[in-house]
C-alpha cells in the first residue's frame, strides 16, 4: 500500500473519533462546548498516527503502526479528557453558588477564588468559608489523583512590592497547605506568589482592585514519565 493511502486510511480513523466530539450545552453556564474526552480522542489519535507513519520500515509496517498508533493514541488521550470532563462537572456542582468562577481551556480547570471569600484585607488567614470551599476541591483531587494543580496568589497594586509579593505568596502557601490538610497530597500542588503582575480588570478602581485580588487554581493532568 501506498505511503498516501496510508496517510488516507490514517486520517479517516483520526476523523471517525473527531466525530464523536458531540456539541453539548452546559447546564451551569448555557453555553455550547464540546466534551475533551472526544477532543482528547481525536488529539491522541493523530499524534499516534504521526508516530506510526515516522516509525515504519515499509508501507506495510506503516499502515499497521499508524491504525495501532491511532487506536491506542485515541484511547489514551480519551481517558485523560474524560477524566478531566468528570472532574469540571463535579466541581462546578459543588461550587455552583459559592462565589467561585470556573474556567475551562483544553485540559486545564482554573477555579478563581476572589478575595471577598478567601482571605481578610492584608491578611493570610484563610477564612472559614474558603476552608469550606477548599475542602470541596479537595474532595475531588483525592478521587483523582493524577491531577496536580498549580495555586497562584494575587494582590492588586496597593502597597509596595515587596509586600504583595509576600502576601501572595502567603495566600498561596496558605490555601496549598489547607488542600494537604484536607488530604492532598503535597507532592501534587505547587504555589506561587504573583504580586500584581497579572491583573483582571484596572486598578484605577476599588471594584478592579478587589477584582484583582484572588487566589487562583489551576488543575491539569499529571505527566506520566
Amino acid at each position: 500500500m501506498r505511503k498516501q493511502s496510508v496517510i488516507a486510511l490514517a486520517t479517516a480513523t483520526v476523523f471517525s473519533f473527531s466525530l464523536a466530539a458531540c456539541s453539548t450545552v452546559n447546564p451551569y453556564t448555557g453555553e455550547q462546548q464540546t466534551a475533551k474526552a472526544s477532543s482528547g480522542a481525536g488529539i491522541g489519535a493523530a499524534a499516534g498516527v504521526l508516530l506510526g507513519l515516522a516509525t515504519g520500515k515499509n508501507a506495510k509496517e506503516r499502515r499497521n503502526r499508524a491504525l495501532a498508533g491511532a487506536i491506542g493514541g485515541a484511547a489514551i488521550g480519551s481517558a485523560v479528557g474524560y477524566n478531566i470532563d468528570v472532574q469540571e462537572a463535579k466541581l462546578r456542582q459543588k461550587l455552583q453558588g459559592t462565589g467561585v468562577s470556573i474556567t475551562r481551556e483544553g485540559d486545564r480547570i482554573t477555579l478563581n477564588m476572589p478575595n471577598e471569600i478567601t482571605f481578610a484585607t492584608g491578611s493570610a488567614q484563610l477564612s472559614e468559608r474558603a476552608r469550606e470551599v477548599l475542602g470541596s476541591v479537595a474532595e475531588v483531587l483525592a478521587q483523582y489523583n493524577t491531577t496536580c494543580a498549580l495555586i497562584t496568589g494575587h494582590t492588586d497594586s496597593t502597597g509596595s512590592r515587596g509586600l504583595n509579593e509576600r502576601l501572595s505568596q502567603q495566600r498561596a502557601n496558605a490555601v496549598g497547605i489547607e488542600l494537604s490538610r484536607q488530604g492532598v497530597d503535597m507532592n501534587r500542588l505547587q504555589m506561587e506568589g504573583v504580586a500584581d503582575d497579572y491583573p483582571l480588570a484596572s486598578e484605577r478602581t476599588a471594584s478592579g482592585r478587589a477584582q484583582n485580588r484572588r487566589v487562583e487554581i489551576t488543575l491539569f493532568p499529571l505527566k506520566q514519565n
